[in-house]
C-alpha cells in the first residue's frame, strides 16, 4: 500500500516523503499519483506538507495535495483544506460512482501546517477489510504529547 510521512523537525523545516507499491493489476503504463509532483505529495517550506492515499487519478486529476497546501496558504487549516479538496475529487469524479450515486473510492490526505497543527481528512470514514470487519479511517501522529492514532475528518458515512 501509499504510506505517508509529513513533519515539522525542531528547526521549523518541513518534510514529506510519499511511497506506494502501486495498484494492483494496474493497466499497463498507468502512472500513480505518489510520484507526481503536486499529486500524492506536495511540500511548500513556508506553508505545510500533504500526502494521501487511495483513489490516484482523481488526485491526479486535482492536484490534490498542492491544492490542500495552497488552501492552507489562503488561511484554512490542515482539516479544512483537507476536505475541501476532497468535496473537489468528488465532484470531478462523474464516472466512479456506485449505484447510489456515491463515490466509489476513497482518498485520503495526511497534513501538517507550519504551526505543527495537522489533520487526516478521507472521502469515507471507514473501510472494510478482506475479512469483512469494518474499520475506522485513521492516521498515526508522533509528538510532544506521544504517538497515537486518530480518526480522520471525512465526508461520508460508509454504510454498514
Amino acid at each position: 500500500g501509499t504510506i505517508n510521512c509529513n513533519a515539522v523537525t525542531a528547526k521549523g523545516e518541513i518534510v514529506g516523503a510519499t511511497s506506494t507499491c502501486g495498484l494492483f493489476f494496474k493497466v499497463p503504463g498507468r502512472l500513480g499519483d505518489s510520484p507526481v509532483i503536486g499529486a500524492g505529495l506536495y511540500v511548500d517550506g513556508e506553508v505545510g506538507a500533504c500526502g494521501s492515499t487511495g483513489w490516484g487519478e482523481g488526485n491526479i486529476r486535482s492536484a490534490g495535495s498542492h491544492t490542500v497546501v495552497e488552501m492552507m496558504r489562503q488561511g484554512k487549516s490542515p482539516e479544512e483544506a483537507a476536505l475541501k479538496t476532497l468535496e473537489r475529487i468528488v465532484a470531478l469524479a462523474k464516472e466512479n460512482r456506485d449505484a447510489r450515486r456515491k463515490p466509489a473510492f476513497n482518498t485520503v490526505f495526511y497534513v501538517v501546517n507550519k504551526k505543527g497543527e495537522y489533520a487526516g481528512a478521507s472521502v469515507y470514514d471507514g473501510i472494510y477489510g478482506s475479512t469483512g470487519k469494518f474499520s475506522r479511517t485513521s492516521f498515526a501522529i508522533a509528538d510532544a504529547s506521544g504517538a497515537r492514532l486518530l480518526e480522520t475528518a471525512y465526508l461520508y458515512k460508509k454504510e454498514r
